[in-house]
């Protein structure tokens, strides 16, 4: 099976963006099954251009870019792997609960319009957790797909 063979038959979860930061910048422990799943192609990150676009931005700021270069990393490193490892989706309709924070709707829209689980480690998002398990999306679930 190839990559993109692998990446079409994964099981997509949207990811928000402090968890990609996780993943391929700060390299967090409690996202190393995570990556692994990432990596083999058991899951999949669905994303839309305007997530890439916001993980491009936010790797502009000042103490993320300080932590690129304590890393050795370059933005286009970060984009590289999230280039590498997610599915393009097309913007998600407004999903029938909202988030306090409108930066973080477009998560819960492409996860509620999708049915896939949700990884974020964002308060804004952690509180709707009833809500968004009344649309069908799990928030944040334990169990990483075995290898």
């Amino acid at each position: 099976m190839t990559s993109s063979e692998a990446i079409q038959t994964a099981q997509p979860w949207v990811i928000d963006t402090n968890i990609v930061l996780d993943l391929w910048l700060f390299e967090d422990p409690a996202t190393v099954p995570l990556r692994a799943a990432l990596q083999s192609g058991r899951i999949s990150h669905l994303a839309t251009r305007s997530m890439r676009d916001e993980l491009e931005r936010v790797l502009t700021y000042p103490h993320i870019v300080k932590r690129m270069a304590k890393s050795s990393l370059q933005a286009q490193d970060i984009l590289n792997r999230f280039d590498q490892h997610h599915v393009r989706a097309e913007p998600a309709d407004k999903a029938p609960c909202t988030c306090k924070d409108p930066d973080d709707q477009k998560f819960i829209d492409l996860a509620v319009a999708h049915g896939v689980p949700l990884l974020s480690k964002d308060a804004a998002i952690l509180c709707m957790k009833k809500r968004l398990s009344q649309s069908g999306v799990v928030l944040n679930p334990s169990d990483i797909p075995a290898q």
